[in-house]
């Protein structure tokens, strides 16, 4: 097998063995090299004495039906035992902090080809926009995923709203009546963390460590 191409990475610690997700290829894609890793490799560590087993999820938000799939393939090796899923994605209880944004939105699905969600307000999206599909929101949109369909954003005609993805690859972008494609305009584009938003009525896409400085100049203008 082509190590380059792995899916999953396997690790081992004093405190039993560590499974590193990619968290940007599909799911399926991911179930598969996870079958194929169990199935026909490393017997040296899929036999003997109970091991304890880390999942490392990354970026990827895992519904719990997603979850207990990867849970049930490792199963298939009676002697490894699930310890912890670990996942960078910011999880519910942690949105719902009293310092939120008012009037956030908190959905967990993916925004499948064909189908239109529509929102009132901020959204945060657990999950993904996949090509095809469209979010769209009088607010900002956040989606802790991988944003490959359509996004628009401030519909009410908001052009201090942004959009940010963990994995920003969308096919287009709209925000308030600015509409972009990736191509030549967004010279910086890199298909990672990133959000887009309106600067002289010109999309600009930057890196996520800039949204706050840019929060911070508009909170200013308000003022």
């Amino acid at each position: 097998m082509n190590t380059a191409k792995s899916k999953v990475v396997i690790k081992g610690t004093k405190d039993g063995l560590v499974f590193f997700m990619d968290d940007t290829c599909s799911f399926s894609e991911l179930l598969d090299d996870l079958r194929e890793k169990i199935e026909h490799s490393h017997p040296q560590f899929f036999s003997g004495p109970l091991i304890r087993i880390t999942l490392k999820l990354g970026k990827r938000y895992c519904t719990p039906e997603q979850q207990e799939e990867l849970t049930q393939i490792i199963r298939m090796k009676g002697n490894l035992v699930i310890h912890m899923i670990d996942s960078d994605v910011i999880l519910k209880e942690e949105v719902y902090k009293e310092d939120k944004a008012p009037g956030l939105i908190v959905q967990t699905n993916t925004v499948r080809s064909g189908q239109v969600l529509e929102y009132d307000g901020d959204i945060l999206l657990l999950g993904d926009v996949n090509p095809g599909g469209t979010i769209r929101s009088t607010g900002s949109i956040f989606v802790l995923g991988n944003l490959r369909g359509v996004a628009q954003a401030g519909t009410n005609g908001d052009k201090d709203a942004v959009i940010a993805s963990a994995c920003l690859h969308p096919t287009q972008l709209r925000i308030a009546e600015v509409i972009s494609r990736p191509g030549d305009e967004w010279s910086d584009y890199s298909g990672t963390t990133e959000f887009a938003y309106l600067e002289e009525d010109r999309m600009v896409v930057a890196k996520m460590n800039f949204l706050h400085r840019l929060r911070s100049d508009l909170g200013k203008k308000k003022a």
